[in-house]
This record gives C-alpha cells, structure tokens and sequence, in this order.
C-alpha cells in the first residue's frame, strides 16, 4: 500500500505550486521504487486577499472564514484517521489557519544553529492572542480568547520532547518560556512550576523583553528551548534567524505539528511566503520553497532517504545556470526553474549514487525517536520569499 500525503490548496499562487509539489513528489520518490498518494482536499481555501478583493461585507467575511477553517480541520481528522502522517498546504488566510491551530492544538518547530550553540524555537499556536473569536457591534471589534493549564502542559511536554529529539545525548539544558504572563493574574506563573516540577530539565518563564535583552546580553546558549507565545514568537522569528542562523525566515520551511490525540501529531508542511495573489496566473511565483517541501515529505513520510540532499543538488544545479525567478533577479518562469531542477535530479540518479552532503543551514539531524514519540525529524530550509503580496504568512 502506497504511503499517502495530504493537499491542501489556498487561492492566490496556491493553485501553480499544488501543481509544482504533485509533480516534484511523483519525480523525487520514483527512484526509489517508492509510489506515493497524493490526498488532495476538494476546497480551494481564501487567501486574506481573495477574501477582501471577492467578499465586500464584514459578515460574510466572518462566515467563509469559520467556513475554511470548519473544512480544513475535517481534512485534517480524516487524514489522521486514514492514518497519514503528513499534509502539504499553501498559504491560506490566517485567520482561518489560526482558528484551526487552536481546534487542533497546534505548535510550530525551528530549530537554529549559530557556530557551536543551538537553539530549538517551539511556538506555542493553539492559545493566547492569536487564538480566539470575534464578537462585532458597530465600530468595535472584540476578540476573546484564553489561556489553559492543559494546553500550556501539553506544548511544554512536546517542546522538551521535540527537544531530546534535537539533542538525543544530553536533552535540552533549559527551557525559556517567552510569555506576557504579567496580563495573566499570575495563573501562568502557578501552572509553569507545577508542570516543570516533573520534566527533568530547568523550566523559567520570562517576560518577552527580558527574553530579548537576555538574547542581546550573552547571546544563544547551547541546547535552549525557547517556548513562545505567538505575540513573542511571530515577530522574533525572524530576527532570531538573522542574528544566530544566518538565515531569513522566508527560507525556512515552517513544520505545524498537531497535538490533539485525535490527530496523531499529524505535520502539517507549508511555504513561509504568502498567497502572491498579484502573481496569479503569471507563471513567475518563485518554487524553491514548495520544491523542498516536496523533498522534505519524500524523504520524512515516503521512503526516500537523501531526498532532501539530492534536491539541494539539483537547486544548486539551477543555480549555477543562472536558471531564477524575477523575485531573484532571474528572467525565468516558474516552469522553467521547476523543469531545471527536475532534469538536474534525472541527470543525478542517471549518473549514480553520490555521497550525501551535510544537512542545510537550519536542518536538524534525524535522531531516531524517542521511546513512544512520533515526531518528525527538525526543519528544512525552504525557498525564497517570492515578489508579490505576502498575505497569510502565519
């Protein structure tokens, strides 16, 4: 029986790079012998963009978004329940992503290197002010939301998980928890203690600017786990791969994993860049990042060890040829640099096995699991953040 894979596919670009990561998968894992099923969900999600250019009334708004994430959270439970370990999804409008990720408990991973330190970012996405609902009365808006002592245990416990996954000889050192538990009564400080006693590990939970001034003070220390809220980590993402990765976070992929029993830990993989609605129907949207996800769900939930780096080959390949996107300061269409990358892997398995390189910047390396653990291995690098509009980013 093949190994199955979801699709999720927002407006936008959406359409292009679905087409984009159907083909690369079907070409990454035939070399290996391996076949794959590609489990596509029958909606096209809005974008944020669509949504305002297409939907005029605010009501109707709120109803396609309750909508969106009503289906894609079904999908979601039936790809768990049919056994599937992974789904691949465009950009979508945030606000029904957010909705979801609360339903189903999700957290968003990232691991960073910097020189001989490392650091593993956990971002806590199913509670806090990002979550919740909205109520409107005329010219207000008012958003409720909350914070729980089971969801907080729950992403606590898969953040030291996750990290012993990340450093299987000596675990996480610490784990900086990254909250505005000042507006909280002092409810979070309680469950924090409560829930480290029993973790093995040294568990401190900081206001958002000490952690900041810590980070600029002395630096990335070695094996940290910051656990963050999405008021905190949303905006630090980036800054955070800029100064200790070296990296952007448009060239990362982003890894969701849903913690609700229900789901089975299923990962969800998506492009950093948004919907690029402006880019619709050009043939320019820049495919690099949906081409790794591609390799990424290969390699992880197909079968096909080296994916990855033999897709780094063939990107490089590419590259060389001056073989780019307009995003890039290339003259080349979408189909164009995906019909480079894909020859260049044909010529790779033509001329026979190579050795394989070391991980990319930002990749983890795969530890085996732990004793009772699912979970994925790390993050990929993915893509180049494509000219256009970078709405639903989240």
């Amino acid at each position: 029986m093949k190994p199955a894979v979801g699709l999720a596919v927002g407006r936008g670009t959406g359409v292009e790079l679905a087409a984009v990561f159907e083909r690369a998968l079907h070409r990454i894992v035939a070399p290996h012998g391996a076949g794959i099923e590609i489990v596509r969900s029958p909606r096209t999600y809005h974008s944020y963009v669509s949504l305002r250019q297409e939907v005029g009334d605010t009501e109707r708004i709120r109803r396609l978004t309750e909508e969106d994430a009503g289906h894609y959270e079904r999908f979601c439970r039936e790809l768990a329940r049919a056994g599937t370990t992974a789904v691949f999804r465009t950009a979508v409008n945030a606000q029904s992503l957010y909705l979801v990720r609360q339903r189903l408990q999700a957290v968003k991973v990232e691991p960073i290197a910097a020189g001989d330190a490392s650091l593993l970012l956990v971002r806590d996405e199913a509670q806090g002010f990002y979550t919740g609902e909205n109520r409107h009365a005329p010219g207000v808006v008012t958003r409720t939301m909350e914070f729980s002592r089971e969801i907080t245990g729950k992403v606590l416990d898969y953040a030291v998980r996750r990290a012993w996954r990340q450093w299987p000889d000596r675990g996480p050192a610490r784990v900086v928890m990254a909250y505005k538990f000042h507006l909280l009564d002092g409810a979070l400080d309680d469950w924090v203690e409560e829930l480290g006693r029993g973790l093995g590990v040294e568990v401190r939970l900081f206001q958002p600017d000490t952690v900041n001034r810590n980070l600029i003070t002395h630096g990335l220390g070695d094996r940290t786990v910051i656990l963050a809220g999405n008021e905190w980590a949303d905006i630090m993402h980036v800054v955070l791969l800029d100064r200790f990765g070296g990296a952007r976070q448009e060239s990362r992929c982003t890894e969701n994993v849903h913690l609700h029993p229900e789901l089975a830990e299923l990962v969800e993989y998506q492009t950093v860049h948004g919907s690029a609605d402006d880019l619709t129907g050009k043939d320019t949207v820049n495919p690099v990042a949906t081409l790794r996800a591609a390799a990424v769900v290969a390699e992880r939930h197909a079968g096909c060890p080296g994916a990855v780096a033999t897709v780094e080959r063939a990107l490089a390949v590419a590259e060389e040829q001056g073989i780019r996107t307009p995003d890039l300061g290339g003259r080349h269409s979408t189909t164009a640099v995906v019909d480079a990358v894909l020859d260049a892997l044909t010529a790779r398995a033509s001329a026979g096995p190579s050795p394989v390189g070391p991980p990319s910047v930002g990749a983890a390396r795969s530890s085996g699991p732990l004793p009772g653990a699912t979970l994925p291995v790390g993050t990929l690098p993915v893509g180049t953040l494509p000219v256009g509009t970078l709405a639903d980013r989240s």
